[in-house]
């Protein structure tokens, strides 16, 4: 064979293998996992039943775990505290539960763990816009001419208005039994009603929509929140981190932010 032909075979082996060693390289590469990728966040999606009262600060606290805790979502169930028990005994799909008074929880001991509470409020008197009767005192809700909504006396916010004006010894005849604090309100809000007794938070939210009157702390009572799991959850553990979170002082401080007491 022609010395020539030879070395235009060897210069054509070695170009060929030059150009392959990149290549080799490249697929090496190309094989090995992303680093310090990590794993991926276990999707997990947690229903939470919750006094109505805890609505609004609810959804800012609910958003900001989702925000820290990736791969959960929370989906909250909002009612009266008793209409949340009769859910929980009925068997309702649900990881975590909130009252708005410790004897509801303490009536659903066999259904829940622990519970623990992480919260306080009080009550005040939501009048109507301008509160033209000039409300300023319990005991002007006496006054038959005034049209007062309360809460039934098996919901939580019920049972305290009761409390209260049965300590004073004001008797009042309210013009409908509500099931839920926030219905007491919106009768207030819409001149259905000329005043309620509603929690201080709820008053709050609704701006000059009605007029909000203090009841003296030695008149008032105090509501508490208790949080515990339920039993039954299929999430038991990121249900029981999640009624955790909520005495962190993160949780703490989106609670009071919103005009609740420290627990």
């Amino acid at each position: 064979m022609p010395a020539i032909t030879i070395r235009r075979r060897t210069a054509t082996v070695a170009l060929t293998a030059a150009l392959l060693v990149p290549l080799a390289a490249c697929g090496k590469g190309d094989d090995k996992p992303a680093a310090d990728a990590g794993p991926t966040p276990k999707a997990v999606n947690l229903t939470v039943l919750a006094a109505s009262s805890l609505t609004d600060v609810f959804k800012t606290a609910g958003a900001e775990y989702e925000k820290t805790h990736p791969g959960t979502k929370i989906t909250f169930s909002f009612a009266g505290s008793q209409e949340l028990a009769a859910q929980v005994k009925q068997g309702a799909p649900a990881d975590a539960l909130v009252t708005a008074d410790t004897k509801t929880m303490d009536g659903l001991k066999g259904e829940t763990g622990d519970a623990t509470v992480i919260a306080k409020n009080r009550l005040v008197i939501a009048a109507g816009k301008a509160n033209p009767f000039k409300i300023d005192e319990l005991k002007d809700l006496a006054d038959t001419k005034i049209k007062v909504v309360l809460a039934a006396p098996e919901v939580p916010v019920g049972r305290y208005s009761k409390q209260i004006l049965d300590a004073q010894k004001i008797e009042v005849k309210p013009v409908s039994q509500e099931p839920n604090v926030r219905a007491v309100l919106s009768k207030v809000e819409l001149g259905e009603a000329d005043a309620g007794l509603v929690y201080k938070t709820d008053s709050a939210k609704s701006g000059d929509k009605v007029v909000t009157v203090d009841i003296p702390d030695d008149q008032n009572a105090v509501a508490s929140y208790p949080a515990a799991t339920l039993k039954a959850s299929k999430n038991a553990e990121d249900a029981a981190a999640f009624v955790t979170w909520l005495s962190t002082p993160e949780a703490q401080k989106i609670l009071q932010d919103a005009g609740f007491q420290k627990a």
